[in-house]
């Protein structure tokens, strides 16, 4: 993987370089400060993927993966934002216009260069590496089973009307919630939608404050004991998210439990309490994402009687985890993202 570092910050370029030389199956090729020197180094030659700092000058991160994109380049693009309320926002907009992922800055605490480099290594190159993964994009795959039937009971999940609807995503996630979503917009829910996406506090309000805007539907951050009513609602950043009766009332629980395949906010956790709640009145949608979150809880859905549905591989960025659940035929339909808005749109209005 050849790898293009774009920051006007020299710092930062030399501490993301010394995060990832020396790692098996990818090579620093060069160095940018600022997005018009790094959309020009992409014209004239090869790279894999830009790790591209959001704020720039003369070219912004934002600004640079639009002209990328204008100009026909596939260049896998992970974006370096800044823990803020701007550098989320800005992110999230990144992501919608065609970065596969992000990583945060070291925060400002974080003392010396070596624990700068380490911190960065730790953050980056776990998403680096899934698009090294044999399972990333490429050939489309043939799966041998229809779905699940085999083995769990056929749930009809276009012509249900379940009491809720949970959604698990990670990388490549905003995009595609967004794609889900917005089908929704002029409409009214009939059933609460409750997300786990993969995100750091912050992001997570930006995420929830996007979703509202493009749905039309009320959109928050869920809080701790809140009573679950027909909105949307977004798994803070930092916390497990699930669904418990309290007092004779479905309310939202939070906690910060041990991270769960090493994430928190956890799907599992999510779809888990879910289905011990609604049972066969829940249906759970796993989007595409790293590792294997959401297998668990998908086939807790699917023994209480519940629907599944699965992201396929040729719209994923990341067939991750969406092949984890496929791998335990816990689903019932496994389609691409407009064919899920519709599910979405049938289930949800």
């Amino acid at each position: 993987m050849r790898v293009l570092i774009a920051d006007d910050s020299i710092v930062f370029r030399s501490q993301i370089k010394l995060a990832i030389d020396g790692v098996s199956g990818i090579k620093v090729v060069g160095t940018a400060s600022n997005g018009k020197i790094a959309v020009d180094k992409l014209d004239q030659e090869a790279i894999d993927l830009i790790v591209m700092d959001v704020e720039m000058p003369e070219m912004t991160g934002l600004e640079a993966l639009r002209e990328l994109r204008r100009r026909g380049h596939k260049t896998i693009v992970l974006m370096f934002s800044s823990h803020t309320k701007i550098g989320a926002d800005t992110t999230l907009e990144a992501l919608s216009a065609g970065a596969q992922d992000f990583v945060t800055k070291p925060s400002g605490d974080s003392t010396g260069l070596d624990h700068v480099a380490q911190s960065i290594r730790e953050s980056l190159l776990p998403k680096m590496m899934q698009f090294l993964a044999k399972d990333m994009p490429g050939p489309v795959i043939q799966v041998a089973r229809k779905n699940s039937g085999s083995k769990y009971a056929k749930y009809p999940v276009e012509k249900s009307l379940p009491s809720i609807v949970v959604i698990g995503s990670s990388t490549g996630g905003p995009a595609a919630l967004e794609e889900v979503l917005r089908g929704l917009q002029g409409k009214v829910l009939r059933c609460p939608i409750l997300i786990a996406q993969h995100m750091p506090p912050v992001f997570t309000a930006s995420l929830a404050s996007r979703i509202q805007t493009l749905t039309g539907i009320p959109c928050t951050e869920g809080k701790h004991m809140e009573r679950v009513e027909k909105k949307i609602y977004i798994a803070p950043g930092d916390f497990h998210m699930s669904v418990g009766i309290v007092d004779g009332t479905h309310r939202i629980l939070l906690d910060q439990e041990p991270p769960r395949n090493s994430v928190r906010p956890a799907v599992d956790s999510l779809f888990e309490s879910s289905a011990k709640i609604y049972g066969n009145r829940c249906v759970g949608i796993v989007l595409t994402g790293m590792g294997s979150d959401g297998a668990i809880g998908s086939v807790a859905i699917k023994e209480k009687g519940g629907g599944v549905v699965i992201q396929n591989k040729e719209t994923c960025v990341v067939f991750g985890m969406p092949s984890a659940v496929l791998e335990t035929e816990a689903f019932d339909v496994m389609t691409d993202l407009s064919r899920i808005r519709e599910i979405v749109i049938g289930m949800c209005t």
